[in-house]
């Protein structure tokens, strides 16, 4: 059995990465590798500690993988006057990617870094060299919140869900909804995400987050232009047993709206960046590879 704490893999984690300012906010990066950007955006209750594997097998491929902490996730700051709006959000990722100084790259969007990601690349299609969606969502108007995440939308019931959520109660999240074998992942590992859910200000930022999720018509509209008629390719993969957003229903709700062929699936859950890192990586690569710039 191991020694090590889920407080070493944070340590270890913001070692890896950077502090970078944007919007005055201080916003962590994780980078590594050299050659074609490829931008990864994180959803919730997650941050760029979702992507840690997924980046290092991106920098074995020739390729920069880069992921941010949005505001209110992760190791950035969690301003209390702060926009946890969709549309905010996006707005952000632009600007992060502009201090970056990334003036093309390829983007990956999973959960609600989705249609976050959709609006930033229907702001800035010229700069999008590729889009790679994961398990995500993009009819926001129709979208109905997984049971689990419900309850997170009410005023006093969510604080009190919050409030629950320790290292023994997901613990039994992460065997149902995150990976497809849990026993793959060291436990000081899926701890850590709780960890940095609650860093500082114990999740408060995360529920603003879930109760400002973009669910109009002209919100749809900038997702759905995202995907159709846009000068840069599109693909989907999707971990095919995820009980939350489906490949049945969400996956096959991708497809039809981007009008793609098909569905890339690898044999994971909602998240697939832990237990599928390398042929996630591997499909970006091979994706990028097949439709040069």
């Amino acid at each position: 059995m191991s020694d090590r704490t889920s407080a070493d893999v944070l340590q270890d984690h913001r070692a890896a990465g950077k502090f970078i300012t944007v919007e005055g906010l201080n916003t962590f990066v994780l980078e590594k590798g050299a050659g074609e950007a490829v931008l990864c955006l994180h959803g919730v209750p997650t941050s760029s500690f979702l992507y840690r594997k997924v980046v290092d097998e991106l920098a074995q491929r020739g390729l920069r993988g880069i992921s941010f902490d949005f505001p209110g996730l992760g190791f950035t700051d969690r301003p209390e006057d702060f926009d946890y709006g969709f549309a905010s959000l996006a707005r952000f990722a632009a600007h992060a990617a502009d201090a970056l100084e990334l003036d093309r790259y390829h983007l990956v969007v999973h959960d609600v870094g989705g249609p976050v990601g959709f609006a930033l690349a229907d702001d800035h299609r010229g700069r999008i060299a590729s889009l790679t969606i994961l398990n995500t969502w993009i009819d926001v108007v129709n979208f109905k919140k997984p049971l689990p995440m419900r309850p997170f939308e009410l005023p006093l019931i969510g604080e009190a869900e919050l409030a629950t959520i320790n290292h023994l109660t997901w613990q039994l999240m992460w065997k149902g909804l995150g990976v497809a074998d849990s026993s793959q992942i060291p436990k000081e590992e899926s701890n850590a995400y709780v960890d940095l859910l609650k860093r500082d200000d114990g999740g408060t930022a995360f529920l603003k987050i879930m109760r400002n999720f973009a669910d109009s018509e002209a919100y749809r509209d900038r997702c759905y232009r995202a995907v159709q008629d846009v000068p840069y390719p599109v693909q989907a993969i999707w971990g095919s047993e995820d009980p939350a957003l489906t490949l049945e229903t969400y996956g096959e709700e991708i497809k039809r709206v981007a009008g793609l062929s098909t569905v890339h699936t690898v044999p994971g859950k909602h998240f697939l960046q832990e237990d599928q890192a390398p042929a996630v990586a591997e499909r970006i690569a091979t994706f990028i590879q097949t439709n040069p710039q």
